[in-house]
């Protein structure tokens, strides 16, 4: 229900590389859509529709301390910014807020936790959560794996498993991938090893070739209302 102090429902663009990503988070908000509209997804292009929030998934995108955040925040078009992630290290956040994004959130969230904390940013809260306040600390990666989609999820990878493997798809070394990811080599390393034996690959190679056959390189699509509906 739409809050007694809002006119109409925060219109909202999503911002991810992938389509898979942004078409998972719009069925996530589509039950709220009478408080949260979302009116565009990007992947890999920009958008062009003026939007009241920009939500950025960072699956396999540069993080906060990266200058796709500042061109978002350079943009009126893209309204206010809010990052959607996994990674929720301190120094992150205050770069985040630093940099003046107006929401900080976990993936943990469910699709009406994250309808409120949008509609808490569109109100001119700044909303910065570290996990989720319903869900036990231990419990936050199982609620992360039950939302959204991200490419590599029907094969079993998980979110991490699946953002090291696209990276390695698009060339990344293990440094720069840690770098990109914001987390630590041995993660990184754990990653692949876990990935590998569910790809069945046992060299690079064979995983790029894998990820390159399997959707884990970066789309080319702008996705509008109609197309985010459904058929």
């Amino acid at each position: 229900m739409l809050p007694s102090d809002m006119q109409r429902p925060v219109r909202v663009a999503l911002r991810n590389d992938y389509e898979l990503v942004v078409v998972g988070l719009a069925e996530l908000l589509a039950p709220h859509a009478d408080r949260v509209e979302v009116v565009e997804a990007m992947a890999t292009v920009d958008g062009d529709l003026p939007v009241d929030v920009t939500l950025y998934d960072t699956f396999s995108q540069t993080q906060v301390d990266g200058s796709d955040i500042d061109e978002l925040l350079s943009d009126s078009a893209s309204g206010k910014v809010v990052i959607y992630t996994w990674n929720t290290d301190p120094r992150l956040i205050d770069i985040a807020t630093q940099k003046g994004v107006h929401g900080y959130l976990p993936k943990s969230l469910n699709g009406k936790q994250l309808a409120d904390a949008l509609v808490d940013v569109m109100r001119g809260q700044v909303v910065v959560m570290t996990n989720n306040p319903r869900v036990p600390l231990n419990d936050e990666q199982d609620q992360m794996e039950r939302h959204g989609s991200w490419p590599g999820k029907v094969y079993g990878l998980t979110a991490r498993e699946a953002e090291v493997i696209a990276l390695i798809t698009q060339g990344l070394r293990n440094q720069e991938i840690a770098d990109r990811a914001a987390i630590s080599i041995n993660s990184v390393k754990t990653h692949i090893r876990a990935a590998y034996r569910k790809m069945g690959v046992k060299s690079r190679s064979q995983a790029v070739l894998w990820g390159v056959e399997h959707g884990m390189l970066p789309d080319a699509v702008r996705l509008s209302k109609p197309a985010l509906q459904g058929p």
